[in-house]
């Protein structure tokens, strides 16, 4: 089944507590994904700053803006999709990704229709 695990890192002005994680855990675990044969795709996305946010009005007329700018304390920083057979291996791939120490990761399941 396969699974999105969606990393969500600390917002740019956290605190300087905020937990850090090099690039080489980051290669590592990447490493260990594609060699245990569970990666699906997975991508590292670029700074918040450079989104833009669509929305469509009731007149059917799109409204683009920068952003988003929300009042939050953890931002999407990338994903992976893993191909595994239930949630708890999902959750136990999840757990060992460095985004867990300084973030958080969310597990969903991907959708079969």
């Amino acid at each position: 089944m396969k699974y999105m695990l969606l990393i969500h890192a600390a917002a740019t002005d956290a605190p300087e507590s905020a937990v850090e994680t090099t690039v080489e855990e980051w290669m590592a675990y990447d490493k260990t994904v594609k060699d245990a044969g569970i990666y699906v795709s997975g991508e590292s996305l670029a700074d918040l700053v450079t989104a833009t946010t669509v929305r469509v009005d009731a007149a059917g007329e799109r409204i683009i803006t920068d952003g988003p700018f929300a009042e939050a304390r953890e931002v999407l920083g990338g994903f992976y999709v893993i191909d595994v057979p239930d949630l708890d291996a999902a959750l136990d791939w999840a757990a060992r990704c460095p985004g867990a120490r300084a973030g958080t990761i969310v597990v969903r399941p991907v959708a079969q229709f």
